[in-house]
């Protein structure tokens, strides 16, 4: 009797739908440099946005250089604010990999502040930070116009907006795509000129990247124009939709 019932209960197990992992993004914030006072506010702010997505979140932090990355059932690392070499090359390497094979990286403000011993990391994330003015400057952002306008701007692609706005050490135009610059003429000290992309996505390998520059300031994580711009960035790295 019992063997039959353990057959039977096997026989029905069979005939279930399996049951798929839920895909999770993976939010680092481990820092080997300046850590933001934003990054709480950054992962509240991504871990709402990742639930419409279907994506759960899990913060990975703890001493660096992090040794390894655990990417099972990894759909999207967030890169929240990472500085210095906060990855061991064991784990810079799994995560190149990871992209490349077609996974999504999604790098805020000091992400680009990172690794500057590695050629590759400009690669995967874009451009390497140069400097920023002193303190939060206002400025105009402008998004592409190739994007659809923004709701939150009833429609618009211009943006005023206060942050720490960043120059980076080359300009990225020519290998990724550009989705938002800034104005130089709006404020003091910026040092790339006419053209200063902001925010930018390309595709290494079979996978994806997006990078914005802004987030400094707590506050920003729940302005809803930067949750929009956020949003279109976390879903189309995932591969749910939208434009980058």
């Amino acid at each position: 009797m019992r063997a039959r019932a353990l057959a039977a209960a096997l026989f029905l197990a069979a005939l279930a739908p399996a049951r798929a992992s839920q895909e999770v993004l993976l939010l680092v914030t481990a820092t080997a440099g300046y850590r933001h006072e934003s990054i709480p506010a950054a992962v509240r702010a991504l871990t709402e946005l990742a639930e419409p997505l279907g994506l759960m979140p899990r913060r990975l932090e703890g001493p660096t250089p992090l040794p390894a990355l655990d990417l099972r059932d990894v759909r999207v690392v967030a890169l929240v604010h990472t500085t210095g070499t906060f990855l061991a090359p064991e784990a810079r390497a799994a995560l190149a990999a990871f992209v490349h094979a077609g996974g999504g990286l999604f790098a805020v403000h000091a992400a680009a502040d990172a690794h500057y011993e590695d050629p590759l990391w400009r690669d995967l994330v874009g451009a390497w930070f140069l400097s920023h003015p002193p303190g939060l400057q206002t400025t105009v952002v402008r998004f592409a116009e190739e994007l659809p306008g923004f709701a939150a701007l009833g429609g618009g692609r211009r943006w005023v907006v206060t942050d720490e706005l960043y120059d980076f050490r080359d300009n990225p135009r020519g290998r990724v795509r550009v989705i938002a610059t800034v104005d130089e003429t709006t404020y003091a000290g910026g040092r790339m000129g006419a053209d200063h992309p902001i925010a930018w996505c390309h595709e290494p390998g079979r996978g994806r990247s997006w990078y914005t520059g802004l987030g400094h300031r707590p506050e920003l994580w729940d302005d809803p124009v930067f949750r929009e711009h956020l949003g279109r960035g976390l879903a189309w790295v995932a591969r749910r939709g939208a434009t980058c």
